[in-house]
């Protein structure tokens, strides 16, 4: 019978995956240069490695989350070093505040082929996880805790999302801006553009050296 999957052996294993795969020729990737592709490819195999080990349920592109049960609630992102960013689904401008709504495994990568050999490997310069209470904007959520502080009130903030241009009507805006006084944001650690998906940069995740409660860098130069 196979081991219940839980965020801390998920975190275990994530590095020992990126440790493996940063040692492993492969070449199924060999030439292939669309990051969405290598991005697949590694997300499935990481779910193979660990659906042949753990009891866990695997998510389906309808509900768009690569782990959707309450008590792992992670989606995987792979991206390249060259451009660590990727996109999710749009829910509602709430996120962009609040958070996704789940939590990320993030992992990075720089991709090196081998012409002679016609092989390629894929060395994980950073994987972290990132819990959901920190996938907000990092500057929106900055810029809110600054104006709470200054005493700012519902006509204030509605002003600045409007200027940020938040993706949400009038009566929207509003609801957010009461929701903000009565429960004021935690710090989100991403930046998000607005687009008809969210598009999620992780540079600051890249860069982050201190110890932040919710970000675990588990390969990486703030790593234990």
């Amino acid at each position: 019978m196979r081991q219940k999957l839980t965020i801390d052996i998920l975190i275990k294993e994530a590095k020992a995956f990126c440790e493996a795969e940063s040692q492993y020729d492969n070449s199924a990737l060999f030439g292939i240069t669309d990051g969405k592709a290598v991005g697949t490819f590694i997300e499935h195999k990481f779910q193979d490695y660990l659906s042949s080990k753990y009891d866990y349920i695997i998510g389906s592109s309808a509900n768009g989350i690569d782990m959707p049960s309450e008590d792992i609630n992670t989606d995987i992102k792979v991206t390249s070093i060259k451009q660590p960013q990727s996109s999710c689904p749009f829910r509602n401008a709430r996120q962009k505040i609040y958070g996704l709504g789940y939590n990320l495994l993030v992992f990075v990568y720089e991709k090196n082929d081998d012409p002679a050999k016609k092989i390629s490997r894929l060395n994980f310069l950073s994987c972290t996880f990132i819990d959901k209470n920190r996938t907000a904007d990092y500057q929106l959520t900055r810029t809110i805790s600054q104006m709470l502080e200054n005493n700012a009130n519902a006509e204030d903030i509605v002003a600045y999302l409007t200027d940020r241009n938040i993706p949400a009507d009038e009566i929207t805006m509003n609801k957010l801006a009461q929701e903000i006084l009565d429960s004021p944001p935690e710090q989100g650690y991403l930046t998000i553009s607005n687009a008809l998906q969210w598009r999620l940069q992780y540079g600051r995740i890249l860069d982050l050296n201190e110890d932040v409660q919710g970000i675990v860098k588990i390969i990486g130069k703030s790593e234990s």
